[in-house]
């Protein structure tokens, strides 16, 4: 991968919402299920996913801007900025790579001679002092070299539909090398939960990173979700109310009958055990999710053509008091 503002298409002023815009647009673009057949669409995509990994963190941003870190997160140069000999702004007689060496006195490179040997010399030798520090490292041993760095995290964004989240079903994504695969979603899930998937990242010298899942869960014309429980609003027609009936109400796994009880008042809230949105932790003794309720509240709906109706009612009137209870 290249310059990564290049490859993203900003300049390098510029901010985080620039680039997070710039990356969204070229997702879409490049992703892999959009350009099965272009085989070079899914490298560009795994190229863009880098360099917003590396931009969108800002204290690797700010590395890469100081060239100290490279656009795959390496270290560049271990020697750069200790003064002395070392790098471009120590000696006027230093060389790009670090040392000493001087056109008019001679001297050394960092190419030419091992720095270990050089502190052994000053400092009289022994990799290590056996007396009195039980084997401990001494002045002149060579200090372990640094653990090999894991690849960079892969940021995904997996937009889930409501009823799908609610009831748990596993979902399909594909990966910044193409390859798909089910996803199984956590117990309680939410807009915004994160998933990591081991070794699914960026590779790099001390093996792969992680992929991480972002969730974004959808919206639903008339299920809402309240904690656990979800709750819908339910027409029924006055004929209903007055003399029951078993009418298809709707849920998140698909209808069901709901038994109205002649006389229910509008407003009444029915309990559908079971039918609402997947709880954290909890399981059923087949293993699966434990769920929350769905909660219907019965709104009694008046037909159109209120002529007829009041045809029927002739002068009976309801001599019910209903506000009585609000002292009106």
């Amino acid at each position: 991968m290249g310059d990564p503002y290049k490859t993203l298409g900003v300049a390098r002023n510029a901010s985080e919402k620039d680039i997070k815009s710039a990356y969204r647009k070229l997702a879409k673009e490049l992703h892999p299920d959009r350009n099965k057949d272009n085989p070079q669409a899914a490298e560009k995509f795994s190229d863009a996913t880098k360099a917003y990994d590396l931009l969108s963190d800002k204290d690797k941003r700010a590395q890469f801007d100081r060239g100290e870190i490279d656009a795959e997160g390496n270290p560049l140069n271990p020697f750069a900025g200790m003064g002395g000999g070392f790098g471009r702004g120590g000696h006027p007689g230093g060389r790009p790579g670090g040392g000493f060496r001087d056109p008019e006195f001679g001297g050394f490179s960092a190419e030419e001679m091992d720095l270990g040997d050089l502190f052994e010399g000053l400092f009289g030798g022994g990799r290590t002092r056996a007396s009195g520090n039980g084997g401990r490292r001494g002045f002149g041993q060579r200090p372990p070299p640094p653990p090999k760095k894991r690849g960079a995290d892969i940021q995904y964004r997996l937009a889930v539909p409501f009823v799908d989240a609610a009831s748990g079903r596993d979902q399909r994504i594909t990966l910044a090398d193409g390859k798909a695969i089910n996803l199984k979603l956590p117990g309680g899930v939410e807009d915004g939960t994160q998933m990591r998937l081991k070794d699914k990242g960026h590779p790099g010298p001390g093996g792969h990173g992680d992929g991480i899942v972002v969730v974004e869960v959808g919206t639903h014309p008339f299920f809402r979700r309240d904690g656990d429980n979800i709750r819908m609003d339910l027409p029924i027609t006055l004929d209903e109310a007055v003399r029951g009936a078993k009418v298809k109400c709707p849920t998140v796994d698909g209808p069901v009958m709901l038994t109205i009880k002649p006389g229910t008042n509008g407003g009444t809230v029915m309990r559908l055990a079971g039918k609402g949105w997947t709880k954290k932790g909890g399981k059923t003794k087949d293993g699966k999710p434990e769920r929350g309720d769905q909660l219907v509240t019965l709104e009694i709906q008046l037909p159109d053509d209120l002529e007829a109706l009041d045809e029927r009612l002739g002068d009976w009137v309801d001599t019910a008091r209903p506000r009585e209870k609000f002292g009106l």
